[in-house]
């Protein structure tokens, strides 16, 4: 099982490793859902003896970017590839909050051989189910989401239909509102593998 702890800084990943914690997702601005983080802490982060992925996010807000952000996240996933990052997270929609598959083919193959978590873009999705196999046949590696609700417990009966329809072509990363006070309750209300949290440890 993969406890992932949610970070905003150097530090933050320092005490999230020496709680536990089996993976790292590096962001700043966790207020505004995170965004992607300075070079410098990137750079910091790689020397930890930890899985880490890197969000890519321009700024807070929509997941529909302008021409200008999208050039800008082309130019994070390169930094991150050259500093020899795990993964990265991203999600990109379009007006109609529906996700944008032709920018998606696109960053996927500029991040490519990083691994990729499509993050929590998916839950303004009207219907996220039927994305589900479309991402993991695009080469995304695991999708992270709430089921649409504030929380896992919340959202945990469409969570675990993701589950379900996920099998072994892709892994969920079940998150929202999760601590290390509920985790229990969540993982019995959602059997899982993987789990992400800023309390999660």
């Amino acid at each position: 099982m993969i406890l992932e702890a949610c970070v905003g800084s150097y530090d933050e990943a320092l005490t999230a490793i020496e709680k536990g914690a089996n993976r790292i997702e590096l962001c700043e601005n966790l207020h505004e859902g995170g965004t992607t983080p300075s070079f410098g802490t990137i750079k910091k982060i790689r020397e930890l003896a930890i899985p880490t992925f890197v969000m890519i996010r321009p700024r807070g807000g929509d997941f529909c970017y302008s021409k200008g952000e999208i050039e800008i996240m082309k130019e994070d996933i390169k930094i991150c590839k050259e500093l020899g990052v795990l993964g990265v997270v991203f999600g990109v929609l379009n007006k109609d909050k529906k996700i944008d598959y032709s920018l998606l083919q696109t960053l996927v193959q500029l991040t490519k051989p990083m691994s990729i978590t499509f993050h929590k873009a998916i839950d303004e999705v009207e219907y996220p189910e039927d994305d589900i196999l479309k991402l993991a046949e695009m080469g995304i590696d695991r999708i992270l989401t709430s089921g649409k609700k504030d929380t896992a417990i919340e959202g945990a009966e469409l969570l675990n239909k993701f589950i379900k329809i996920a099998q072994d072509k892709i892994k969920i990363v079940v998150c929202g509102g999760i601590t290390k006070y509920n985790f229990n309750k969540v993982e019995n209300l959602i059997p899982n593998t993987e789990y992400h949290g800023k309390k999660i440890i």
